[in-house]
């Protein structure tokens, strides 16, 4: 191999060993040499500086850790002598301005859709099920297995009824013509006419981590509701988890 080691980024002050690397060798890199004070397996890491207690360890050029205890340069890098760390996050501030399109174009066109009360349009009605927590999943599931065949939104039986016509055709040697795709009897007896469809959005949060994920979920949940596609939300929620339905209701609320 001709080359043992590997530094990722030049401000980084560890090196990737590209071999088993033994105690007492000496490591010519970049002109500097380093005795290790320790085995280096493959793919494993050693210091090119003394480091003190609560020294930073960068590598990718960023911090990703500190010193636990006084380090030696050439030491293998453990979990047991540094600790996980990184940088603070700030947000970068930017200079944006939003320039309207020309619409003249469009002007006096329409088109089938729906006029909400903020003055939004939307061009569809859905109705949105929304659990807090994960825990609500499987009652989800339920409720969809239910309600999708009953209310007439489930496509199963459309894509069925789709694929009989095919086969038919085909054995009767007619063409694609032939083929009804008018909406099946399903669609048609749908009894709410102004529901064009119904959403589950299953997901695996709300509970467990830190109250920030929930928070961060919230804002989520709360934009799906909030767009001018749908109609109607129902919330579910078992009462005990991170994400609770007011959070859920003041997030909603601030986007009004």
């Amino acid at each position: 191999m001709k080359h043992k080691v590997l530094k990722v980024h030049p401000k980084d002050n560890v090196i990737v060993a590209l071999s088993n690397l033994s105690k007492g060798e000496i490591i010519s890199f970049e002109g500097n040499e380093f005795v290790l004070q320790d085995d280096i397996p493959a793919k494993h890491k050693f210091f090119t500086e003394d480091l003190a207690a609560g020294g930073e360890v960068t590598m990718y050029g960023v911090l990703v850790g500190k010193a636990q205890m006084p380090i030696t340069k050439g030491s293998r890098m453990t979990t047991e002598n540094i600790k996980h760390a990184a940088e603070k996050y700030a947000y970068r501030k930017t200079d944006f301005e939003w320039q309207a399109p020309d619409v003249s174009k469009f002007k006096d066109k329409t088109f089938n859709g729906y006029h909400r009360n903020d003055g939004r349009v939307g061009t569809a009605n859905y109705w949105l099920f929304i659990p807090t927590v994960f825990c609500e999943n499987r009652n989800l599931d339920v409720i969809r297995e239910a309600m999708h065949n009953e209310l007439g939104y489930a496509v199963t039986d459309k894509y069925k009824q789709y694929t009989h016509q095919l086969v038919s055709a085909y054995k009767k040697g007619e063409g694609l013509e032939t083929i009804d795709l008018s909406p099946s009897a399903n669609t048609q007896n749908r009894p709410f006419k102004n529901v064009d469809g119904i959403k589950f959005l299953n997901h695996q949060g709300g509970c467990g981590g830190i109250r920030q994920d929930a928070a961060v979920l919230s804002k989520l949940l709360a934009a799906y509701a909030d767009h001018p596609n749908v109609g109607g939300v129902t919330v579910l929620s078992l009462g005990c988890q991170n994400l609770q339905v007011q959070d859920f209701k003041d997030d909603l609320k601030s986007r009004i």
